[in-house]
């Protein structure tokens, strides 16, 4: 993909795009946006070693029986997350993002699953390690926090792939929760990008050791690139979707469209990866509209 400054300009012709060809199809955008919460559950839950796949996820959060057993713990997990995924929806654009709305989404996310924890910072003696990394010293927490916000709100001149990247890699630096920190932090993202005017963003399960990647490169070097680059894919592939539905085009499969152009469909398959075309993953597909 190309550097963060050119990902960013597109993005903002994406996002001009979008706002134009939105006028009027409200409905169409919440339809769009609806059917994006399994997609988003199962992706976050799945990162953090969930076993439901995603048609399982779909059957839970449409009260569907399942053809295995799943134990309490997932159910809740997906539930749960399923709700804070419409809370921010419906928040998101009326409050700004603060540590009690934070405290708030976590509690929504981890209640029946760990009440003892829930809607709380780490405190005292309870650490935390992610692979080699050991998260913020407990009293330090609240604090460092502080200082995100202040670097994120402060940063706006910088690009929004910049200033998230950096807002998700201090998030789970920091690792404020005893648990539930990953999916707070996606969330969150979508927080800042729906507040700013942007589409929110999937983070995909298939992408999982890059993303893993991203957050080494940050704890070793303070390196952002590596996040900036899953960002600016991410929110690049969400507006394609977008324009693909409120544009009226014709949505294929890329493997569908690869034939009835009669192109190379590994080719389109590398372009769709890196965003140089206008394809989008949806539901485990790669696909584009024409």
């Amino acid at each position: 993909m190309a550097n963060t400054f050119q990902v960013f300009r597109r993005i903002q012709d994406l996002q001009a795009r979008t706002l134009k060809a939105g006028l009027g199809k409200e409905s169409l955008l919440r339809l769009i946006y609806e059917s994006e919460v399994t997609e988003q559950v199962y992706n976050s839950n799945a990162i953090e070693n969930s076993t439901l796949s995603l048609e399982e996820t779909d059957k839970i959060l449409n009260r569907i029986d399942l053809d295995r057993f799943i134990n309490e713990r997932e159910l809740f997990e997906a539930k749960n997350l399923a709700r804070v995924v419409e809370y921010i929806a419906q928040k998101a654009g009326q409050e700004a993002l603060t540590l009690d709305m934070m405290l708030l989404l976590h509690k929504m996310l981890i209640s029946n699953i760990r009440d003892d924890i829930a809607g709380r910072f780490r405190k005292s003696d309870e650490w935390v390690r992610v692979g080699n990394h050991i998260a913020t010293d407990p009293s330090l927490v609240v604090e460092q926090l502080e200082n995100m916000m202040i670097a994120y709100q402060t940063g706006s001149q910088e690009s929004i792939i910049t200033r998230i990247a950096r807002f998700h890699l201090s998030f789970e630096h920091i690792h404020p929760f005893v648990d539930g920190n990953g999916r707070i932090g996606r969330v969150l993202n979508n927080y800042l990008l729906v507040r700013e005017g942007h589409v929110p963003i999937n983070i995909k399960f298939i992408d999982r050791s890059e993303y893993y990647d991203a957050f080494a490169a940050f704890d070793k070097k303070s390196d952002l690139s590596l996040m900036e680059q899953i960002v600016g894919k991410a929110l690049t592939s969400s507006y394609h979707k977008r324009l693909a539905y409120l544009e009226g085009k014709q949505i294929l499969s890329l493997a569908d469209y690869a034939k009835s152009s009669k192109q190379s469909h590994s080719n389109l398959l590398n372009k769709a990866k890196r965003q140089t075309i206008e394809a989008f993953w949806e539901r485990g597909v790669w696909k584009i509209g024409v």
